[in-house]
């Protein structure tokens, strides 16, 4: 047994100390999206769908609470692609978002596509089950300095910092991955260069060999919106057809059944 294994046997039998407290330093983001893959190859799930409890407080101190049902898929040839309904889907009001690009419909009828994606599924979700170089290439705009990487903790779990100058960095783009589980647990966006977008994913639930966090928390300015999901299914068949722009309103929604 080498001297490397008994320090490590050592550190491992004292209290409070894990595996993960003393993971090895990955040497730059690529390589945290790595370990985040290679956890759950094959094993991660294509499309998922919940309802969820959104609720915005604005700026002025009012608040609006709606309903929302979400559809999200893989598939190699598409990337990720997420549809939101805001209301019942036979309304025909919501969005289509893909790690790139984004559509906005009224009344069934989508308006042009905006050049802005979702930059949650290339880290929920595309991670899991695509090239790592494909998830970097969705991530490059962001300007996340994927030469940083350093620990921390959050919510009293370590953590790997990416793309942070410090822990007490709070403006930088940067993700937060839990060392352990390998999912993301904070995400610091800056849409506009004057303003600073935090998120928080919590709530995390395992499902099958996977996991899903099911309570979201967005803070711009000072502006916040919270996310509650439930009856989340994970590896049901979506139709290709629900994820068409140009027909928005389908013959048949999961959220109808």
């Amino acid at each position: 047994m080498t001297t490397k294994t008994l320090i490590a046997l050592a550190l491992l039998s004292l209290p409070g100390v894990s595996g993960a407290a003393i993971a090895q330093q990955p040497r730059d983001g690529a390589a945290v999206l790595e370990r985040m893959r290679a956890a759950y190859a094959g094993k991660w799930y294509h499309t998922l769908t919940f309802t969820q409890k959104t609720t915005v407080t604005r700026a002025d101190g009012s608040i609006d609470v709606s309903t929302w049902y979400e559809s999200m898929r893989h598939t190699p040839a598409t990337g990720v692609q997420l549809r939101i309904d805001v209301g019942k889907p036979s309304l025909g009001n919501g969005m289509l978002y893909t790690a790139d690009s984004s559509w906005r419909v009224k009344g069934g009828l989508p308006g042009r596509a905006i050049g802005q994606g979702n930059e949650f599924l290339p880290l929920i979700e595309g991670v899991y089950v695509q090239p790592v170089a494909r998830t970097m290439a969705e991530l490059a705009h962001t300007g996340m300095d994927m030469s940083r990487v350093q620990a921390g903790r959050w919510r009293d779990r370590s953590v790997w910092i990416v793309g942070a100058t410090a822990a007490s960095d709070t403006t930088s783009p940067q993700f937060w991955v839990d060392q352990e589980r390998n999912v993301v647990v904070r995400i610091v966006l800056r849409p506009v260069p004057t303003e600073t977008m935090d998120i928080a994913l919590d709530g995390y639930v395992p499902v099958g060999p996977a996991w899903l966090a099911t309570k979201i928390s967005m803070v711009l300015g000072a502006r916040r919106q919270t996310e509650e999901y439930s009856g989340w299914k994970t590896n049901v068949d979506l139709p290709a057809e629900l994820f068409n722009i140009a027909k928005w309103i389908p013959a048949s929604h999961w959220a109808d059944k």
